[in-house]
């Protein structure tokens, strides 16, 4: 990872996410993982990091229901 804020950014967009939907952190995680979110964080970083946070929770949002995810 070339950018020492990657990881405290997608950090900050688990949190997000978790508090959106009244989940622990680790739930969050566990849900992003495996619909693909946190792959889509990591991969698209560099676009990502420019907008709020709210708008990447809405992103992910869009992308895990895209890969199965329930939550909405």
């Amino acid at each position: 990872m070339a950018d020492k804020y990657k990881i405290p950014y997608i950090n900050a967009c688990i949190r997000a996410f978790a508090v959106r939907f009244a989940l622990s952190v680790q739930a969050a995680f566990r849900y992003l993982y495996r619909f693909q979110g946190i792959e889509f964080l990591d991969k698209y970083y560099e676009v990502e990091h420019l907008q709020s946070i709210d708008d990447a929770v809405d992103d992910l949002i869009v992308i895990c229901q895209k890969h199965g995810g329930q939550l909405a």
